[in-house]
């Protein structure tokens, strides 16, 4: 027997309509699978169609345990900025950074298997692919849970940038200093012991290839390679780095003043490394023409 509920979730779950969930399970025989992939074979499940689609847009989003001990930064997509400041949309990614607090998944797969409000957050995100129109990706996160610390978090630009911090002793104020310190400097690393020897190697030699070209002697090279590479740690090492607050001390110096130390941060750009298709006008326009 077919009934209503199993017609609602199969339209929750596919975004397609309720005559044709309803068709596609008296077909199947009951069978909500093979219901899905009825409605796949036919072109009509709108789930899978935006689930090709490409989601880079979308927010970063932070949640804090209440004690400051746990802290999130997470990344949900979307397809359009759009649909990404929709506050149903950033409803959802806080619920989701929330979720991941309370639950500690192992990583997405495990998170969208987690229960939430009573369903999984894999129902829940394909609830609202149906509802706005849009393939939503639960892209990465990181957790933090600090022993001896607190954590702490920055949202740049609506959810453009997301930083976590772990900080040892200081107060908040200093935390979130710390932590717009990484959204606007973008350090790569902590500190210089954990740059690759690698990544140090090559950087040494671009830079004594550029001392050649500006016709230094041989003799002076190294002394240049060692004064500019002291520059490039004050780039890539957040405790190098001068204080966006005050340029006159570091982040070390920063630290030291405070009577605290950083354990580790990390750094989310929203859409980072996702190939975003670039519409061009023109061609759509003569397409259509064409047509």
């Amino acid at each position: 027997m077919i009934t209503a509920s199993m017609v609602k979730e199969l339209r929750i779950s596919t975004g397609a309509g309720m005559m044709d969930c309803k068709k596609a399970l008296v077909e199947a025989d009951g069978d909500v699978a093979k219901a899905t992939d009825i409605l796949r074979e036919k072109g009509l499940s709108q789930a899978a169609k935006k689930a090709s689609r490409v989601a880079a847009e979308g927010a970063v989003m932070s949640s804090i345990s209440e004690d400051g001990k746990v802290g999130v930064i997470v990344e949900v997509n979307c397809e359009t900025d759009f649909v990404g400041h929709n506050e149903n949309f950033q409803s959802l990614a806080s619920s989701i950074a929330k979720q991941i607090v309370d639950v500690n998944p192992a990583d997405v797969e495990a998170l969208l298997a987690s229960s939430l409000d009573g369903k999984t957050v894999k129902e829940v995100v394909t609830e609202a692919v149906a509802n706005m129109g849009e393939n939503i990706n639960i892209r990465r996160f990181v957790r933090y849970e600090s022993a001896e610390g607190q954590v702490y978090s920055y949202i740049h630009g609506g959810g453009k940038i997301g930083v976590l911090v772990e900080v040892k002793g200081g107060d908040a104020e200093l935390g979130k200093d710390l932590a717009m310190q990484v959204a606007a400097a973008n350090p790569a690393y902590l500190e210089r012991s954990e740059v690759p020897g690698a990544e140090l190697d090559h950087e040494k030699e671009v830079l004594r290839e550029q001392a050649r070209n500006e016709g230094k002697p041989e003799d002076i090279i190294e002394k240049m390679v060692i004064g500019r590479i002291n520059k490039y740690y004050k780039e890539v090492c957040l405790v190098d780095q001068p204080f966006i607050r005050d340029g006159d001390i570091s982040i070390t110096q920063l630290l030291k003043s405070k009577g605290a130390s950083v354990v580790r941060f990390s750094r989310y750009q929203l859409g980072e490394g996702i190939e975003k298709k670039q519409d061009n006008l023109a061609e759509e326009v003569a397409k259509q023409i064409n047509q």
